[in-house]
């Protein structure tokens, strides 16, 4: 018996969940490997939430063994060879043994079963995702010396690169986000693979290519990731303003350049996908409204170019329709706190928390983040502005609702008021009234309606309330 990861011990004792799955499988006579993810974490000291295994039986044998043995069974795989099951509470998922090909017109696999676990190791991604353990009896399985390549951190794959890239262009992006999860030193021959190759990206669905991204922007650290996707030219293929922000912020004391900086703000970042897909477009403006002023580069009102060309990415990246709008505000949003020093009002703060909206938390740390100069001084000046303004809003919070401003009447109320139908007049009525709140707090009803009265007046409206 081969010697089992520690992590997995516990996890393959009889009658467990993974031993249940591989008795039922080889009762019935078909070959079982628990393989992929769960299988290198364990090496590697981390505790598998889910399982997946390989055989050699198709998808209907799959899942009438499975279905005595689970609560739930779900088939959305099954035309790709893959049954997904709870067994005792475990997401696991059993495929047939494959040998994905990709052609160069097509945007999906074509999906080939296969009978060995070494050809279908063979068309893994990397070596590290290409090892595999037998199951009831353990034994580990690894012809292409994953465990070498884990023990080592380095990425190859299992074939040349060239061969592993071209049956499935997504892993040249998910090589950027093994490299930033796990510190993985990408193999000289992978790099140069991936700079060769990375327009063979083009023929990928958007959709995947998204659901990578968001991945890699999730781990907690993944600004190695970045620069991987960024030095390769990989992300010239979906995301092209990235590298378009390699130029200097000030070209005669060569601080730090856009990217750069970038990058570094998406590391200082919470892993939250939306705050961190801000951080990532928060500059994208910059090279479009970059100009010179006494031998410095200024980007006027890049935050408004930027808003604009991250709804366009995002949106062509598939992203769904709250994200983009999530985070087009936040990057439209992201230079406020500078106008702070200048000093606020308590209207601005009530317009600042309004216009964040649900979005303030992020807003605050967005630009808390932004801030990655090494002046000291400046780095405090920002750090006490923030928690200025965070005081200031806590203040304010506790005197009036200041997360749900809004104007002291109603639409209806209004209508009855004024007389009128829904139309412009309400419009005009209620930002009237929401300006005046946003000016002075909290307004009483009776003095509500006093306003209106005189505003209707001045416009030749007489209130009939």
């Amino acid at each position: 018996m081969t010697s089992v990861p520690p992590r997995l011990a516990p996890m393959l004792a009889p009658g467990s969940p993974v031993q249940r799955v591989a008795t039922a499988l080889a009762d019935a006579g078909h070959e079982c490997y628990l393989v992929g993810g769960s299988l290198r974490d364990a090496i590697i000291g981390r505790d598998p939430v889910e399982f997946d295994f390989a055989t050699d039986a198709r998808s209907e044998q799959i899942e009438a063994l499975l279905r005595p043995i689970a609560e739930h069974v779900w088939l959305q795989g099954a035309k790709f060879g893959t049954i997904g099951a709870q067994v005792d509470g475990v997401p696991c998922e059993v495929t047939t043994f494959r040998a994905d090909v990709y052609h160069p017109a097509s945007r999906k696999p074509t999906v080939e079963f296969g009978d060995d676990v070494e050809t279908d190791l063979s068309r893994r991604d990397f070596t590290v995702n290409a090892m595999a353990l037998a199951l009831p009896e353990p034994r580990l399985v690894d012809p292409f010396d994953g465990a070498v390549d884990l023990a080592a951190r380095r990425l190859r794959t299992p074939m040349e690169p060239e061969v592993s890239f071209a049956d499935d262009p997504l892993r040249m992006m998910r090589a950027a986000r093994f490299v930033a999860a796990f510190g993985f030193a990408p193999a000289p021959e992978l790099v140069g693979a991936v700079r060769e190759m990375h327009h063979r990206l083009e023929i990928v669905s958007a959709e995947r290519i998204r659901d990578e991204l968001s991945k890699l922007l999730l781990v907690d650290d993944p600004g190695s990731g970045l620069w991987f996707l960024a030095s390769t030219g990989l992300s010239d293929e979906f995301l092209p303003e990235l590298n378009a922000m390699e130029l200097e912020q000030d070209p005669i004391h060569h601080h730090k350049d856009v990217l750069a900086h970038t990058i570094a703000v998406v590391q200082k970042t919470s892993p939250d996908l939306v705050l961190r897909l801000a951080a990532l477009m928060h500059d994208v403006g910059k090279p479009k409204t970059r100009s010179f002023e006494r031998g410095r580069a200024t980007f006027h009102h890049h935050e408004v170019v930027g808003a604009r060309m991250t709804r366009e990415r995002l949106s062509a990246l598939k992203y769904p329709t709250e994200i983009v709008h999530d985070v087009t505000q936040l990057v439209y949003l992201h230079l406020r706190i500078h106008t702070y020093a200048m000093g606020w009002t308590d209207a601005a703060v009530r317009r600042y928390v309004r216009d964040a909206g649900p979005l303030l938390e992020q807003l605050n740390e967005l630009q808390r983040c932004d801030c990655t100069t090494r002046n000291e001084r400046k780095a405090r000046a920002l750090a006490r502005r923030m928690d200025e303004l965070e005081e200031r809003i806590e203040v304010l919070a506790a005197q009036e609702e200041l997360r749900a401003i809004r104007p002291p009447l109603d639409g209806w109320q209004v209508m009855a008021f004024l007389g009128v139908e829904p139309g412009r007049v309400v419009g005009e009525a209620l930002a009237f009234l929401l300006e005046a709140r946003l000016e002075e707090g909290p307004i009483e009803e009776a003095d509500a309606y006093a306003r209106l009265a005189a505003w209707a007046r001045e416009r030749g409206i007489e209130p009939v309330g």
